[in-house]
């Protein structure tokens, strides 16, 4: 890539978010933000305690996100979100327009199986399916590509940075 992108690295819980986001970053030789550190407490007491975050509950988290990579437009970064659907990429994107997004997918049972095996994390396994039911894949007018979360996370990351080098083509 020839311009330092702001990348979001997307997906339900358990892709591997945390994991990928840093190994893509030293690739690219940008900073790297994790998304879960832009939650407000009252977000990471509700999802441990196994209730679904609202868009009210995301809209904050999702401001401080987009303010984040507004501040590395043109400097480069990536940085963590689910961002499941649509209206948040959108929102994220009103604050840093020039956003490309890393949607890393799998088939669930390994998405499962992977989060079950991870300790000390709030997101638990039951709210896998809330996440999955508000899913909305990235659409065709949407910077980005699609990452399947298959084999070890090294691939994973190579996988990635692969497929963005292949959008400045």
């Amino acid at each position: 890539m020839s311009t330092p992108h702001v990348v979001v690295v997307m997906g339900v819980a358990g892709t591997g978010k945390t994991t990928i986001g840093p190994l893509l970053a030293a690739q690219l030789g940008v900073p790297y933000a994790e998304g879960d550190d832009f939650h407000p407490p009252a977000n990471i007491a509700k999802m441990s305690a196994g209730t679904p975050l609202t868009d009210d509950d995301r809209w904050p988290w999702l401001d401080a996100i987009g303010a984040w990579a507004h501040g590395r437009a043109g400097l480069g970064g990536v940085v963590s979100s689910s961002a499941l659907k649509r209206s948040y990429r959108d929102r994220l994107r009103s604050a840093a327009p020039g956003l490309v997004f890393v949607h890393l997918t799998g088939d669930r049972s390994l998405i499962e199986d992977r989060m079950s095996h991870r300790e000390g994390h709030f997101m638990p396994t039951a709210l896998l399916d809330s996440q999955f039911a508000t899913l909305q894949p990235l659409g065709a007018d949407e910077a980005g590509v699609a990452v399947d979360v298959t084999g070890g996370p090294e691939e994973i990351s190579e996988r990635a940075f692969k497929a963005l080098g292949a959008l400045g083509e």
